[in-house]
């Protein structure tokens, strides 16, 4: 096999795996929500693609509208009906006692069935809208979470090296619930809202100009109030969420670490980081509770006010023949209809500076810069031989920082090559730029003589089997964890995998066998065993290429010669490259190349490098005499 060494290193800057994650507080996950009275950077532009995003449920939406408004008008004209009944009502009393007439109880009975009937017209209208409301809310959400899943699988994997995992599900959680509840709560309440503070206006001036500006005077110091209190309470609900998210954080953390704050005694620090924090967040909820719950006592205090001067302003009108008792009925609860929805406006304008902040956050996801497309002319490949080659590969996570320079090489067939070096030379970046999970910066990856680009990704990738030492299995049954490879593999073939794997006779040694299912933490098998079943997993799969990526390091001796037995196994006639700390497992390799700072620095087989007596030679021989490089 002919090798090619490479040109130097131009630059000092470290090879790594990964650059500096960034995003949100380590442990903040899904419950570092949204913080209360986040506002949106660009509320238009948010607004008109939220309505852009919604511009297929129009004719919904209007539909809606109307249901709404209908519902609004018939609920408006109830209290006027009522008001005819009253007056006659009190007209047949009076000539009932005076001797002339008796009360009209046909004519009222008349007028509380058209009553009762307005109001069950208004409820059904009021029922369908939340109805179909509801159905476009959950439509909407459902259509987000499908558009941020299917963008998550399009997005560069430099993306999610650089944001938290809690960022991202924060996105398809709490941002998108936000948007789904507004829709659902307060679209129609803002429409009920406007509709019902128009009609009620426009009510109270046919009965009573006087009354009505009664009653528009006291909106000032209502709207006053409000303020006053929403912007007091307002900065101690930031205060708790921001808490409640540390909390959850703090939680979160202590749990997940529970076994090393154990081993160095951190329980007490805990319980005091704990309880600092609990004391903050019991202080700005108590004091955000308090103020929210004095808004309605005083909001309550200032409507009687205005009840006690309309009522003074009604009976001096009646006495003077400009208004009847009915009307004054009627007016009393048009005012106690004025004043809630004002207060609903004022506390959905807060709720709508969220929801643009969420919907923000949501379309800033989703127009996220994304992978490169696919090539629409992919190259077929009936049967993978297993040739890889390096030509000239120059690589950085960013553009002005190369970390693989001039990186050349290839491998037959059916070879084994084995990639050493120290922590941070560029391993495991080498195998992301095999698979294509980053795209080189200049040069090209062959396999086969096809460059990489010329397949889509998909077609690459069933070409490669990968076992990592950071195994993944999921909450589910073994049989299935192992079919994962290959999801329409038979349960034979599944069995037959976990043989070839050396995982058949403990899994028939456990409990319920195949059908054992793991739990969420994997806890319930160990460690050696989880990576024999991601090994059975890759025979499975039945790749042409292999990428071990140091499977064995993080398990005892013992394990580690099973691990390395079910290995060799996998690797007889397919190419392989192995990255390894533990230089003792990959002395048979056909060809070595090792690392240092993101370049080759020597490369060949395992005997010829100690010989050298370099950079290899140093590695090997710190691993078994202590020393450190």
């Amino acid at each position: 096999m002919t090798m090619h060494s490479v040109t130097p290193p131009t630059s000092s800057t470290p090879a790594g795996g990964r650059p500096p994650m960034g995003g949100m507080r380590p442990g903040g996950g899904p419950m570092a929500m949204m913080r209360k009275g986040e506002k949106p950077r660009d509320f238009k532009g948010t607004l008109k693609k939220l309505v852009q995003y919604l511009a297929q449920y129009r004719l919904l939406i209007l539909f809606i509208w109307l249901l709404a408004i209908a519902s609004t008008a018939a609920m408006i004209v109830g209290p006027k009906i009522l008001g005819n009944a009253t007056t006659k009502l009190f007209e047949g009393v009076l000539a009932q006692i005076a001797g002339t007439g008796v009360v009209d109880f046909t004519y009222i009975g008349n007028i509380l069935i058209e009553t009762l009937l307005l109001y069950v017209f208004s409820a059904l209208l009021s029922y369908g809208q939340g109805w179909i409301m509801s159905n476009v809310a959950m439509n909407i959400t459902y259509r987000f979470r499908k558009d941020i899943a299917e963008k998550i699988n399009r997005m560069p994997l430099k993306y999610f090296d650089t944001t938290s995992h809690g960022e991202v599900l924060s996105r398809i959680t709490n941002d998108v619930d936000t948007v789904s509840q507004t829709l659902n709560q307060s679209m129609t309440q803002i429409i009920t809202s406007i509709a019902t503070v128009i009609g009620v206006l426009i009510m109270m001036f046919t009965i009573s100009w006087q009354m009505t500006l009664v009653a528009i005077a006291i909106l000032p110091l209502s709207f006053g109030i409000i303020g006053l209190i929403v912007g007091k309470s307002q900065v101690f609900f930031k205060r708790q969420q921001d808490y409640l998210g540390h909390i959850n954080g703090h939680v979160e953390e202590m749990y997940g670490g529970h076994v090393v704050m154990k081993a160095f005694n951190g329980e007490a620090k805990s319980v005091e980081q704990f309880d600092e924090i609990n004391s903050t967040l019991y202080d700005s909820a108590w004091k955000s509770q308090f103020l929210t719950g004095l808004l309605f006592p005083i909001m309550n205090f200032v409507g009687n006010l205005g009840y006690v001067a309309i009522c003074i302003l009604g009976g001096y009108l009646a006495v003077q023949g400009s208004i009847t008792i009915g009307d004054i009925q009627a007016f009393i609860q048009y005012v106690r209809s004025f004043t809630q929805p004002i207060s609903q406006i004022a506390n959905i304008s807060n709720i709508l500076q969220q929801t643009m902040a969420a919907a923000e956050r949501v379309f800033q996801f989703l127009a996220e810069p994304e992978e490169i497309p696919d090539t629409t002319t992919p190259v077929q490949v009936g049967t993978v031989q297993g040739r890889v080659d390096f030509k000239n590969v120059h690589f950085g996570y960013n553009p002005d920082k190369i970390i693989i320079n001039d990186f050349t090489f290839y491998a037959e067939p059916g070879q084994k090559i084995a990639i050493v070096g120290p922590t941070g030379a560029g391993k495991t970046t080498m195998v992301k730029l095999l698979m294509r999970f980053y795209d080189v910066n200049s040069g090209a990856i062959l396999v086969d003589g096809h460059n990489i680009q010329d397949f889509t990704r998909a077609d690459l990738r069933c070409m490669f089997g990968m076992v990592l030492q950071d195994t993944w299995l999921y909450n589910g049954p073994i049989m299935e964890n192992i079919r994962y490879g290959r999801s329409n593999a038979s349960d034979e073939d599944v069995i037959n995998a976990a043989k070839a794997a050396r995982v058949d006779h403990f899994v028939r040694t456990l409990p319920e066998g195949y059908n054992m299912v793991l739990n969420e933490e994997t806890t319930n098998i160990s460690q050696g065993q989880m990576q024999l079943m991601t090994i059975a997993r890759a025979f499975l799969a039945d790749p042409k290429i292999l990428i071990l990526d140091e499977a064995t390091s993080s398990v005892d001796t013992h394990t580690e010669v099973q691990i390395q037995k079910a290995m060799d196994s996998l690797m007889k006639g397919r190419t392989s490259f192995i990255i390894a700390h533990r230089l003792s497992t990959i002395r048979d390799a056909d060809w070595i190349l090792v690392m240092k700072d993101g370049d080759i620095v020597e490369q060949g087989k395992h005997a010829k490098l100690l010989a050298k007596k370099g950079f290899y030679a140093e590695l090997y021989n710190s691993q078994f005499e202590g020393k450190e490089i």
